[in-house]
């Protein structure tokens, strides 16, 4: 299984970006999908995690609201479209496929990551 995430970029406090996520190599739809992230100096977090059929979802508390996980089985494609962005969001955003949770310890797949710089 291979995953491709892109979509990361410069943007304002404020601003808005969608991240995406290629999966390739296996049947998309088996997988449960995540979002994780790291920024400099700090551990690998949990952003947001959706089940195989796109029905269930769940965030961190601190992009609740903000954040909205999707995909699209028909393209083999995770989303995060993330709203409202602030400084704190500034880290590398990882797509993870395996199982729908939040522990970085439930996902055997990972994508290279992209960067996320919000600017305030």
């Amino acid at each position: 299984v291979q995953l491709q995430a892109s979509g990361g970029g410069l943007v304002q406090a404020g601003g808005s970006l969608r991240l995406s996520c290629v999966v390739s190599g296996r049947t998309f739809m088996r997988y449960g999908m995540g979002w994780f992230r790291q920024a400099p100096g700090k551990e690998r977090e949990f952003v947001s995690t959706i089940s195989w059929s796109g029905d269930s979802t769940y965030y961190r508390d601190s992009v609740r609201g903000r954040f909205t996980i999707s995909r699209d089985n028909a393209k083999n494609t995770l989303y995060l479209q993330m709203n409202s962005l602030k400084p704190e969001d500034t880290a590398v955003y990882y797509c993870a496929a395996d199982r729908a949770g939040s522990s970085i310890y439930e996902y055997v797949y990972w994508g290279q990551g992209t960067l996320v710089t919000v600017s305030s």
